[in-house]
């Protein structure tokens, strides 16, 4: 029974996190009660299969984090991000894509996307996306006629890409995650000159599955609107213009709604593929621009920078007070055995790496019903990771792999969090089993997209390497 222990502390802290508790203190307080008792146990003469040389890590593990030059990149993108929110840059943005395709069948849908698209870029904040589009398209999209199922699940998917098209929180955290399980497994394959995986090498490997999903979701709108016209009307872009309260030309519109986000897109994008700076360099250059934007549009005063900094403080410090937890259970799930338990089920799973990493993809995806993506990213991938990449996966194809499975969790009912997002801002006349039943299309397209890089790795490795 005690050889299960690594087991029963993953359970415990699933149940922990179920129950509501704070994710940070979650993870801290169950990994300190079941250090607690190994040690207790081992006092007691009990071999609890507990090495507690493995706590003695911690305070070199906890400086590690607080100096990591890569985790600096999250405060500076979440502070670009919400600037972006506050200075109402998606407002003007959608009302100029709206005059732009809503003449066409589905034209609506396409301008959501297309939005959803430039705010995932420019923010990478899946909340902020889906709330910023529930308020401003949802009410026109019903007005004007669009299948409530087919307007919920196009916002609900269109915000979760902000946890696939870079620059994304997600792939910032989950770059740190995966470059320590990588180094993990070359040291246990005796290699001890091991390699990292950049945050920047995720970016490049997340561009081209992330543009798919885009067009994939064009289409898909696209073919709805061509096969049921009556779910995607075409709008009257003159009565689009009054409602906006715009009276110059469409093109002036675009280029006060379109042209500044691109310049910003290009800007933090731009000098990471030239290799001119540094993903964390990128995300100061972006918050630098978001804070131009902001004071370009007039929305930025001293509430909204309060605001502003609150926001970022917040995100920032639960992402850090996590960090610090997982540390503290991956430690203790280690002095327990837990590596080496983990790579014997892999090890005599049937079908070797193929079965291994189906089984991690179906658990990711299943926990995805219940934690959020910080949760799993910190808590799964640094138990699974060194196992499977020892088993020879490539970093980046895994962490694309990854990434999208967590894109889907978003997504997925009954606990999808883009789908709590949406239904605290829709009007109380779309039901939530409208809302669950428009985002199935979407669930089984990512799935899709999920199979395909399986079938074609380099979707997500070929840009990377070219580059390189």
């Amino acid at each position: 029974m005690l050889e299960f222990m690594p087991l029963m502390l993953f359970a415990v802290v699933c149940v922990v996190l179920m129950a509501g508790y704070p994710v940070a203190l979650s993870l801290s307080g169950t990994a300190l009660a079941f250090a607690g008792l190994g040690l207790g146990l081992q006092a007691l003469g009990i071999d609890a299969h507990f090495d507690p040389i493995f706590l003695a890590a911690f305070p070199n593990r906890l400086y590690g984090i607080m100096t990591n030059q890569t985790l600096l990149a999250v405060p500076l993108f979440v502070l670009m991000g919400v600037l972006l929110e506050k200075s109402k840059v998606a407002e003007t943005l959608l009302d100029a894509m709206a005059l732009l395709f809503g003449a066409l069948r589905g034209g609506l849908g396409i301008s959501v996307t297309l939005v959803g698209m430039l705010l995932a870029a420019s923010t990478g904040i899946v909340g902020a996306t889906v709330v910023t589009m529930g308020l401003l398209s949802l009410p026109t999209m019903l007005k004007r006629g669009y299948s409530p199922t087919l307007a919920t699940g196009t916002i609900c998917a269109t915000g979760t890409l902000g946890q696939i098209i870079p620059p994304s929180i997600a792939l910032v955290l989950l770059g740190d995650v995966l470059s320590s399980a990588y180094q993990q497994a070359q040291l246990d394959m005796g290699i001890f000159s091991p390699k990292t995986v950049s945050v920047g090498d995720l970016f490049l490997g997340a561009l081209v599955p992330g543009l798919i999903l885009v067009v994939l979701y064009i289409l898909y709108v696209g073919i709805i609107a061509w096969l049921k016209p009556q779910m995607a009307p075409a709008v009257d872009r003159q009565t689009l213009m009054e409602e906006i309260g715009h009276r110059g030309s469409v093109f002036t519109l675009l280029l006060k709604g379109l042209i500044p986000p691109i310049l910003l897109i290009v800007a933090v994008l731009g000098s990471i593929l030239g290799g001119f700076a540094t993903p964390t360099e990128a995300s100061a250059i972006g918050a630098f621009g978001a804070l131009l934007l902001a004071l370009a549009y007039r929305r930025l005063d001293i509430a909204t920078l309060r605001d502003v900094l609150r926001a970022t403080t917040s995100v920032t410090s639960m992402v850090f007070l996590i960090l610090i937890g997982a540390a503290l259970f991956s430690l203790t799930f280690r002095a327990y055995g837990g590596e080496e338990l983990v790579t014997h089920l892999f090890e005599n799973m049937p079908g070797g790496v193929i079965g291994a990493t189906l089984i991690v993809m179906l658990v990711i995806f299943l926990l995805g019903f219940i934690l959020d993506f910080i949760e799993i990213t910190f808590v799964v991938v640094p138990i699974v990771g060194p196992v499977l990449l020892a088993m020879g996966l490539d970093p980046i194809w895994l962490g694309i792999m990854i990434a999208i499975n967590l894109q889907t969790s978003f997504l997925t009912p009954p606990f999808g969090f883009a789908l709590f997002y949406l239904r605290g801002v829709a009007p109380a006349s779309v039901s939530t089993a409208t809302i669950y039943r428009g985002v199935l299309p979407f669930i089984l397209i990512q799935l899709g997209m999920l199979v395909a890089l399986a079938f074609f790795p380099g979707l997500a490795t070929w840009l990377p390497g070219w580059l390189q």
